[in-house]
């Protein structure tokens, strides 16, 4: 009885929990006590606890990363104390540390749910969209009814789980099952292998996840978006979550949120147009005889070889008898001139062409100028593996004649489109180029190297992608919620 009238009550109360939330920032509505933000500040960090999850904290090619994760360390900045970051398995974790005081902040894709007992929440983030996905194989759930009968599953506690409890109540005879103990992308590659017919995820995680499972799609909304909020110790003072409305407020107003929220979670979808499901099928199948090539070459040169392998299908679809209408031939498409400069005698051979292709690269890296950083060098060494070094320099030059940077991919990402253009090429030394080209090009290698990483950290960390047993035989904690009869 008492849990039907909390689900009664819940939309008038996170609404009146939203708007106290607006109103903490200016600080006229609440007393200021300074409990929790002195410790902060005298202790000099801040201690956030979050889940390791793509959409929350991780650990990247270049350091800790995710979109929580840049929050709250813009978020100790302003604090003007150190972050620390302590990765929890579970929402429920995560709420328990907030709540006994061993975090000060709680941020790992939580909704605002007023009946969690312990904590205050901060005004809302972003907006969170759940939606069904489901796997290619059955019969496409199009309406709410189309659930029925289906094997669907929703992470307690991450908010996704009201939307199927709202929707109980029209469909009495809906059940699913919920589990603390796995992450979105457990329950995506489920519905990947067919251990799940669905499963209810946000919209934003499934777009940041969708191209490493070509056989899941997305169905429809459920329900009402939420709201992802952090959560903060509700008997400590308020004078902390003021800090944080205060953070929030302002990136929000400067516009630095929405960007923030555009990088993580606004890719475009060009790797569908070149080819997401092909490509990972060709990492299965193809890439394993080159791999060890791949190694050997990166081991020799100081590359990362899934960045090697990455351009080697952009070049080729790691085809070691391609060839194109212009001459260039092999694996990694070397002219005659630049196979006889790196000392590949025959073109066809795919460790020969390998190994001069990283070769090569290496030799164009090096002849950037010094002042280019990474990963900004990495990305024009491979602009100028397309269209040529000559080609590049000119671009940079249009990049600067336009005030931007001429060591900044970014700036000279826009440039290169130019050279297409008479009164930009007729400015600079090498003339025309089709320059849109390594655009594409160093943009497709990006997303290739991003899935073989993705692949690769599965492999060595969890398990290899496809040959999981059932984790039903497992022992995977799932609980049943049953209809409503």
């Amino acid at each position: 009885m008492f849990d039907a009238l909390l689900h009664y009550m819940r939309p008038a109360a996170t609404t009146l929990v939203a708007l106290l939330a607006l109103l903490i920032p200016d600080g006229r509505t609440l007393p200021v006590r300074d409990a929790a933000l002195s410790e902060v500040i005298s202790r000099d960090f801040i201690q956030v606890f979050t889940r390791n999850t793509p959409s929350t904290y991780y650990e990247g090619r270049h350091g800790p990363t995710g979109f929580e994760y840049e929050l709250a360390r813009q978020f100790a900045e302003a604090l003007d104390v150190s972050l620390s970051i302590d990765s929890q398995g579970s929402i429920g974790g995560v709420l328990s540390a907030v709540r006994d005081g061993r975090a000060d902040v709680g941020a790992a894709t939580l909704t605002l749910d007023p009946a969690v007992p312990g904590v205050n929440y901060t005004r809302p983030i972003m907006s969170m969209q759940p939606i069904v996905i489901y796997h290619h194989g059955i019969t496409p759930p199009k309406a709410p009814e189309d659930l029925l009968g289906l094997d669907i599953a929703a992470l307690r506690g991450s908010g996704t789980g009201h939307a199927l409890r709202d929707l109980q109540e029209s469909l009495p005879k809906l059940t699913w099952r919920e589990t603390d103990e796995l992450e979105v992308t457990d329950l995506i590659e489920m519905v990947e292998n067919g251990e799940l017919d669905a499963a209810v995820v946000y919209a934003h995680q499934f777009k940041l996840n969708r191209l490493f499972f070509p056989d899941v799609e997305s169905g429809f909304p459920l329900g009402e978006p939420q709201s992802l909020v952090w959560a903060l110790p509700k008997n400590s003072g308020v004078a902390l979550l003021r800090a944080a409305n205060q953070f929030i407020a302002r990136l929000r107003e400067h516009g630095d949120l929405a960007d923030l929220t555009a990088r993580y979670f606004g890719h475009d979808n060009y790797l569908e147009y070149v080819g997401a499901s092909l490509f990972i099928r060709h990492a299965q199948n193809r890439l394993p005889r080159y791999e060890d090539a791949f190694k050997q070459a990166a081991r020799d040169s100081g590359f990362d070889w899934k960045l090697l392998a990455a351009l080697g299908y952009q070049e080729s679809h790691w085809k070691p008898r391609a060839t194109s209408p212009t001459g260039v031939r092999g694996l990694m498409m070397l002219t005659n001139a630049t196979a006889a400069e790196v000392g590949v005698s025959n073109r066809l051979d795919p460790e020969q062409s390998i190994e001069g292709g990283a070769i090569y690269l290496g030799h164009v890296k090096g002849r950037l100028q010094e002042e280019i950083t990474e990963p900004d060098r990495t990305w024009m060494a491979l602009a100028a593996y397309n269209v040529g070094l000559g080609h590049l320099y000119d671009a940079q030059k249009i990049a600067e004649m336009q005030g931007g940077d001429p060591y900044n991919w970014a700036d000279v990402r826009k440039a290169l489109p130019l050279l297409q253009k008479r009164q930009w090429y007729s400015k600079v030394h090498h003339g025309y180029a089709r320059g849109g080209e390594p655009v594409i090009y160093v943009r497709n290698i990006r997303r290739y190297y991003e899935i073989l990483n993705y692949v690769d950290r599965s492999r060595r960390q969890f398990h290899q992608l496809g040959e999981r047993e059932d984790p039903m035989l497992q022992g995977t904690p799932f609980d049943t919620v049953p209809p409503v009869l």
